[in-house]
């Protein structure tokens, strides 16, 4: 059973411990099986791709390391009125 992570999708966090310490940014994506998170601008890693040549892409960091700044905005739906 997978653990309910308090960090989501869209989040702003910062990087509390490891070698991108002091760094801030959006949560791109949440591994909750692995207890993982990817943030945009932490842990850049060099892939090299045939067609697009080298990219930089984010890895994953543990969820201990990072602290909640501000949570995802969540939007409301709106509900349709209903008239009799």
């Amino acid at each position: 059973m997978a653990t309910k992570l308090k960090i989501a999708k869209g989040a702003t966090v910062k990087v509390i411990a490891g070698a991108d310490k002091g760094k801030s940014g959006a949560v791109l994506e949440v591994n909750a099986p692995k207890m993982r998170v990817k943030v945009q601008g932490v842990c850049l890693q060099s892939h090299f791709d045939k067609k697009d040549g080298m990219k930089t892409l984010e890895g994953f960091i543990h969820y201990s390391n990072v602290k909640l700044v501000e949570t995802a905005k969540k939007e409301k739906k709106a509900k349709a009125s209903r008239k009799a």
